[in-house]
Formats: C-alpha cells, structure tokens, sequence
C-alpha cells in the first residue's frame, strides 16, 4: 500500500509544528535503476567508437559521384589526380555500355571504362570529338590544359596508340552518342550523330553498336536501390541549411510562439490549432502533387543542368513522390473528417487547456526550459547526422574481378594491359549494416531519452506547485524548475534511461519485423491464404498497441517518478494503479486536450515541412552545384525534426494537464474524495464545484 504524497512534496508541517516550503521531495530518495545507468553510458561510449569508425572510413562524395577507371572518387580533391572540378562520371567505351546491358552477358556496367569529367561531352557537328584518358606517360599534358582540350589529346598519340584508340582500348575514345546529366553520371542518348559515325567509320574503327540498350543500361544503374538511397542520404548533406532553418530555428520559434499564445488566449487556440493544421495539411499535400508531377509543371527531374526540352529521363524518385502524395491524401481525408467530429469537443478543451495556462503564467520558467534538452538534442542531431552521412559512405574501394574482355591502353607502360583493367566500385562489409543499425537505434533512444527526462522535470515542477496549494510565492517560478532538474540528475537518470529503453526497444522490433515483411512481400512467401495475412495484420496492430501503451504508460511513470522518486518499475505500478482507480476522470479529461496538444505538434512539424518545400524549391537546390535528387528526405527530417522540437515544447503543457490530474486523484483518494491540495487556481478555472464533478467523475 503506497503512502500520502501530500506529505513528500511542497508545503509540510517541521518538528515545531511551523508550516515550511523546502525540497521535502527530495528527502527519503536513493538513486534507482542505477544499473541501466550504467548501460546508457557504455552505449553513448559505444556510439562515439562507432561514429568514429565512419569518420575514419567514410566519404560523403561516395553518396553523390561515381568512381573512375583508377578507382578514384568523382570530385575528390585528395585523389591523384586531382579531381575537384571533375564530379561527372562518364563511360568511355559505348561497347562495353551496349554489353552490359545484353540479358545472357557476363559484362557488368560497373566495370565499363569511366572517367571523371566536368560536363558531358555532345558529338560535334562537322567532326570527331574524343574523350581521352588523363594525361600520363609521353602526354605532356597538365590536367588544366587536358580539360581546355575539351578531354581530347588524340593529335598527339601515335600510331599505336591510334590503332588501339580505333580498337575501342584507349587511351582516346570517340564521342558517338550525346549525353545528358543525370545525377552526377552522364546517361547516353541512344541517338547517335550520324556525322561522328561517318568520320569513325572512315578512320576505320570497329563497328560500335547502336541498340536502345546502351541507354537503358546506364538508366538502369542510375535508379538502382542502392543509387537512390545514396542520393537521399546525399540530399541529407546538401540541404543541411534547410534543415537547421526548418528543422531547428522554425519549430523552435513557433514552439515558444504557440506556448506564449495558449497562455493570453487559451479560449481561441483550440480552435486556431484546428483550422491552422487543415490549412497546412492541405498545403504540404498540394505540395507532393506538385513535385510529383501532377499539378503543374515543376515536377522534380533527374537531368541536371540545361538540356534539350526533347530530353526525357525518367527517375525512382518521381514514384517516390507520387506515393506520398497518395498516402498524404488519404490522411488528409481522416484528418479533415476528424476535425470536424471533435468540434463539439473543443469547449472541454479549452477548460483542460486553462489549467496549463494558468500554471505556465505562474511558474514562468516552464516556458524557458525546454530550450536546454533542445540545445542538447541539436548539437547530437548534428553530430549524428555528419556520423551518419560517413557511415552510409563507408567501405573500401575494391577493383573488381571479372573475366571480360576490357583490355586498355596503359600510358605509362606504353602497351595494351589486359590483366587488371575491371572497375571499381565500393565494397560494403556486413558489419557495416550493423552499425548503420546501432547508429539508427542510437538516435531513436537518446530522443526518447532526453525526452523523458525534459518531461520528468515539468511534472515535478507543476508537482510542486500543486502540492503547495498553487500559492505563489518567489520560489515558485524558478525554483522548483532548477530543484526538478537537481533530482532528476542525482536520483532517477537511470529510471528515465529504462523507459526510453523500452520504447526504443518495442519501437524497433516492430520496424524490424516491417522491415521482414517487405522482404518476404517482394519474394514468393508471401501468404496467399486469408489465415496469413490476418495473423499479419493482427501482429502489426498488437504491436502499434504495445507501442501505444507502453508510451502512454511511460509518460505517466515518469510523473511518479519526478513525485515519488521510486524505479522506474515501481512508479508505473503507481501510476497504472491510480489510472484504473480513475479512469473515467482522466479519460474525460484528458483525452480531448491531448488531441489539441497532437495536432498543435502536427501544425508545428507540417509548418516546418511546408517551409522545407519553400526553400528546397529555390535555385539553390533545383540545379547546379546542390541540387537534391528529391525533397522527400530533407522535408521528411525536418518534419521529424519540428515534430520533436515540438514534442519538447508541448510538454510543459501536456505534462502540467497530467501531472496536476494525477495529483488531483491521489489527492481526493487520499482525502475521501475531497481534495485537500487542489489549488484555488485549479478550481478557478474549472468553474464551480459540479463543473469539477462534470469534467473528473464522468457519467453516474
């Protein structure tokens, strides 16, 4: 049987009988679930070790550009040669392209012939263009004058080396087919000039095939999986701007905003945050139409740079799009339709949302303090996301091992070399895979982490503001913020780092066991039968269930943990309990305020998205040096980010509504169901005495 928590916080009779205000929370505490601590340490210490194996292997230009013939990355200004100004990867040989696109051929595109370029060379009008290797051996050429030349050196080669040119072995090839920019690689145009042709032909030079195929080859290796997750992480580095604007600075502002707003005027900010989410819903949907291709003409394309209007390059990214758009529809839909159900509901949102009014104007440090878990969270998500960026780019440049026909010309050996000339290309190691999932898991715990313990904090300073009667005093609206955060760091870090874990913990199996069923769903085990698929989808929603649960769970543990200072096990024993012992009081109460609340974060994180778009649709981003494959994955994070930054922030008014209902029941329970404690704000707001009946016992 726990005991009276009136008489462990806020105001409470000394040994001589004087009533005293003092930390009495913190008396009677021990540090709890210290073991968990421990771990949470070990794990930050393993996070470091692994970012640091990224640093050190990793190259973000890998994301972005290609590798040449010398296994060079595209753009590297450390390679030899230097290749800052050259970031376009080209294929030199259109044989060795058209082959590795045949069905039944052992040739594979990675180890064509590539140079790295700083345009994509077009077919001359009235002659024979040439791209040759860069200059080495008896080419007396700099890597300057070479790309004055436009790549071609060919009057300067001799004789052998010109019949080895003509034999489609270098070290110059002919520019045969236009090419376009498309993602960093230049795609051929499987239209070849007929003039360059005609001079190839003169010269003698072996017969170059001219099938559809050699575009598709090189399209189909630019849209490969693996291509399009690397450009999405790769967008990740080009749009960082965007994502400190609208993924910190924006959510941040409209956060403090939104808190300053609730507190002047908590009548109107239900409805405002209703019709603010609709509008900005409807936006960003709009948006993905537009981007898609659907609505308008500014669909996103993969070409980068000018080009021919004629030019069509179809790209993954566009499907992409276009399945968020439908996805953004239909939940578009629902939330348009449940807008309008909680209509006759926000009156008692307004009532639930004045208690946290009220105590926000009265302890006024609530609404500065979550900016320290926000400062804290921006600097790891910066390191995170630059640790990241070097993880997904890790590897070794291997040469690969094929048994084709690719002989070369070597400058420096002054012979045809046929025994090392396959390409390269970067080779993943399975350990690699694991700790992309360290670092993925690692992000998702120290948010919940810090997170719970920004919440943590509230609820014991609204604690002790209920315990002592809601009198005001000049303690109250900056010390028991600083008294809450001394606690929770002296006493129950390890009881916060436990309920995160869990979260984290449920949350990942159940984006492994997606993960599982996208695999199996694309194979041919997938079940046919109805049995199957209803065991499926019962699984996946017990598990969003738990999911729920727990973090509903948690949030209230955590309360109880800032109350009590008890494990994290035992305060949501309390919790639970006091929750089923009132469960009709905190539904009624609680359930409609926290719908406010979720859709005042959704107005946060789609204003940031929305404002992503905006930026992301500049010039900037849209061609040239920066331009991203796509606006999914930097609008999605900023979305993510601003949900967060939200999340922070909104818990000064979420938590104050908890806390001081879960108060209000323990303080009626343990006061024959009248409350002692309540204060007279408390009561102020909620109106009279059969209003309080109304809102807490629910329907007789």
């Amino acid at each position: 049987m726990r005991g009276p928590l009136g008489a462990v916080i806020g105001r409470y009779p000394s040994s001589d009988g004087v009533t005293q205000m003092g930390a009495i929370i913190s008396h009677n505490r021990k540090c709890r679930d210290i073991t968990v601590l421990f771990i949470f340490i070990a794990f930050w210490i393993a996070m470091i070790v692994n970012s640091s194996f990224g640093f050190n292997q990793g190259n973000p230009l890998r994301l972005t550009y290609g590798v040449d013939y010398k296994g060079n990355v595209c753009g590297d200004k450390h390679s030899d040669p230097n290749l800052s100004k050259l970031e376009l990867r080209y294929w030199q040989n259109p044989n060795q392209v058209y082959q590795s696109g045949l069905k039944d051929s052992q040739f594979k595109l990675v180890d064509a012939r590539t140079i790295c370029l700083s345009e994509c060379p077009i077919p001359s009008d009235d002659s024979l263009n040439w791209v040759c290797d860069y200059p080495d051996g008896d080419i007396r050429l700099s890597m300057k004058d070479w790309i004055n030349r436009n790549y071609d050196y060919f009057e300067f080669l001799t004789p052998e080396m010109r019949n080895s040119s003509l034999q489609l072995q270098g070290p110059c090839y002919p520019v045969i087919f236009p090419s376009v920019n498309v993602y960093w690689s230049c795609q051929f145009i499987a239209r070849p000039s007929n003039t360059s042709l005609k001079h190839w032909q003169q010269m003698g030079g072996v017969s170059i095939n001219e099938n559809i195929v050699i575009d598709k080859s090189i399209h189909k290796s630019i849209n490969s999986r693996s291509a399009v997750l690397k450009r999405y992480m790769a967008d990740m580095g080009k749009a960082w701007p965007v994502l400190i604007v609208c993924g910190g600075i924006l959510p941040l502002f409209l956060s403090v905003i939104w808190l300053m707003l609730i507190r002047h005027f908590v009548a109107a900010m239900p409805w405002i945050t209703v019709v603010l989410f609709n509008v900005l819903i409807i936006s960003v949907t709009m948006f993905y139409y537009l981007k898609a291709g659907w609505i308008g003409n500014d669909a996103i394309s993969p070409i980068i740079g000018e080009h021919d209007a004629y030019t069509n390059v179809f790209g993954r990214e566009v499907t992409h799009l276009r399945a968020i758009a439908i996805l953004m529809t239909f939940i578009m839909a629902v939330a348009i339709l449940t807008s309008i159900a909680i209509v006759r509901r926000i009156l008692m949102a307004t009532s639930v949302l004045k208690v946290a009014a009220k105590v926000i104007g009265e302890v006024q440090a609530l609404i500065i303090f979550p900016i320290v878990p926000y400062a804290i969270l921006a600097v790891f998500y910066m390191f995170w996301i630059s640790a990241a960026l070097h993880l997904f780019s890790s590897g070794q440049i291997v040469q690969n091992n094929c048994n084709a026909n690719c002989c070369t010309y070597d400058l420096v050996a002054k012979r045809v070399n046929c025994d090392r000339c396959c390409g390269y290309s970067i080779h993943y190691t399975p350990h690699i895979g694991v700790a992309i999932l360290f670092h993925l898991f690692g992000c998702y715990w120290v948010t919940q982490f810090f997170t719970a313990c920004s919440s943590t904090v509230i609820a014991g300073s609204i604690a002790s503001y209920y315990w002592a009667r809601g009198e005001t005093s000049q303690e109250i609206p900056f010390l028991t913020v600083f008294s809450s955060m001394k606690r929770l760091m002296r006493y129950s870090l390890g009881s916060v780092a436990l309920g995160s874990l869990i979260v984290s913990f449920v949350e990942s199996i159940r984006f492994l066991l997606e993960s599982i069923r996208r695999k199996i769903k694309v194979s041919d085990h997938w079940p046919d039968n109805w049995i199957g698929k209803a065991a499926y989808q019962s699984s996946r929603c017990f598990l969003r269930c738990i999911e729920w649960t727990i973090k509903s769970v948690n949030r209230n543990a955590y309360i109880m943990i800032a109350i009590t200072g008890k494990s994290f096990f035992s305060a949501s024993s309390i919790a639970t309990e006091l929750i089923m012992n009132n469960i009709l009081k905190i539904g009624r109460l609680n359930v409609i305020g926290d719908v406010i609340l979720f859709l005042g974060k959704l107005c946060v994180s789609l204003a940031s998205a929305l404002f992503a778009f905006l930026m992301l649709d500049t010039h900037k981003y849209s061609s040239a040096h920066n331009k991203i494959s796509s606006p999914l994955l930097p609008v999605v994070v900023c979305w993510a980010l601003g949900y967060i930054v939200a999340t922070l922030f909104f818990a000064v008014v979420e938590m104050s509504i908890e806390t001081i209902v879960l108060s209000f029941c323990q303080d009626s329970e343990e006061h024959q169901g009248l409350a002692q404690y309540a204060p007279p704000l408390l009561i102020e707001t909620l109106g009279d005495h059969n209003e309080v009946q109304r809102l807490t016992q629910g329907p007789q």
